[in-house]
């Protein structure tokens, strides 16, 4: 296996602040924004009101065919047997301080940060709609972004006149790997799959984490950027199957209503933390450290698979998680 190749992704992280409502976000707040999105881009981005895009001659050109219904392109050689690629965003909502609203983080991924202004006035738009979010109706109150990724040194950018003024967009610079152990705390349930199946608690090894989370950045990195990662993955994936960790997981289970499907369906996956040695991190920790903002695993638009990352020669920047973020664990998992 070759040395260490940093991934390129300019990302860049925002954060919204919402007025304060009456009730609570449920346990998967996630979907809600997500469904509420949805709705909102088409009304504000859509090109032709056409009720199927698959067909729309206006497809390629179409924010919102970029941003909900992402494919990849007719000449894309990644996931060429796949009908969707990853979104470029992912938004995960924080727990209101008292006395305060909902706090939304909305990451967006590379090319994707030329639809910042779109992507937060269609978040407004839902917020505020008839329906809210899950029932919550909410008004807009800033607009915040992180100038330095991961230090959680936020700066107001909307003008009092109107408008965004962003910071520039830039790829992140990973900080040297940890020379102390290192702990994975993750946060929001992570759904990995191994062999076609979600891997449970007491099953869940690094290489889960790290063979979904290396897809996953390359396949960000190949439609949303324009530098493709190449790297050796056999080798990376070889090499986390060996990776011993003592983890410390649980199974949690989400409920969400699937529009599409018209049922209510349950989402399901890992959090807790893994702690590995720092003796052999250096080929995995670039992935690792860029992971905490793209997150892991499936529905990761919809703030699951979120992670941190905590080590004594770190900087302790990222809030420890509460009992909200880490949703509560359910008696049922999958059969081991």
């Amino acid at each position: 296996m070759n040395g260490p190749m940093t991934p390129t992704l300019p990302l860049c992280r925002y954060r919204l602040q919402f007025s304060a409502v009456d009730g609570h976000a449920t346990d998967f707040p996630g979907c809600h924004w997500r469904g509420a999105l949805g709705y909102a881009l088409r009304e504000s981005a859509c090109l032709t009101g056409a009720g199927n895009c698959e067909p729309c001659p206006e497809k390629s050109h179409c924010a919102y065919s970029y941003l909900f219904e992402t494919a990849p392109g007719h000449d894309a050689e990644k996931m060429r047997l796949y009908q969707q690629v990853p979104h470029p965003y992912a938004l995960r909502e924080e727990s209101a301080q008292e006395g305060s609203g909902p706090c939304l983080v909305l990451t967006l991924f590379g090319h994707g940060n030329a639809h910042l202004s779109l992507m937060v006035l269609a978040l407004a738009r839902a917020a505020a709609g008839p329906r809210g979010i899950g029932g919550r109706r909410m008004r807009l109150l800033a607009v915040e972004q992180e100038a330095r990724l991961g230090q959680n040194d936020w700066q107001r950018i909307n003008r009092p006149e109107g408008g965004l003024a962003p910071l520039s967009t830039s790829t992140p610079q990973c900080p040297p790997a940890p020379e102390t152990a290192l702990r994975i705390e993750i946060q929001s349930p992570l759904r990995a799959k191994r062999e076609g199946r979600y891997v449970g608690a007491r099953e869940f090894r690094f290489g889960d984490l790290f063979g979904n989370l290396l897809r996953r950045i390359s396949m960000l990195t190949a439609f949303h950027s324009d530098t493709p990662l190449e790297t050796d993955f056999r080798g990376l994936v070889d090499a986390a199957r060996a990776i011993e960790a003592k983890s410390d997981l649980r199974w949690v289970e989400l409920g969400r209503h699937s529009a599409r499907q018209k049922a209510n369906m349950k989402m399901a996956g890992v959090v807790g933390s893994l702690n590995l040695d720092a003796a052999g991190l250096a080929p995995f920790w670039p992935y690792l450290w860029l992971g905490q903002f793209t997150h892991a695993g499936s529905a990761a638009t919809m703030g699951l698979g979120y992670f941190t990352l905590r080590s004594a020669s770190l900087p302790d920047a990222t809030p420890a998680p509460t009992e909200e973020t880490m949703a509560h664990p359910s008696a049922s998992g999958p059969a081991t």
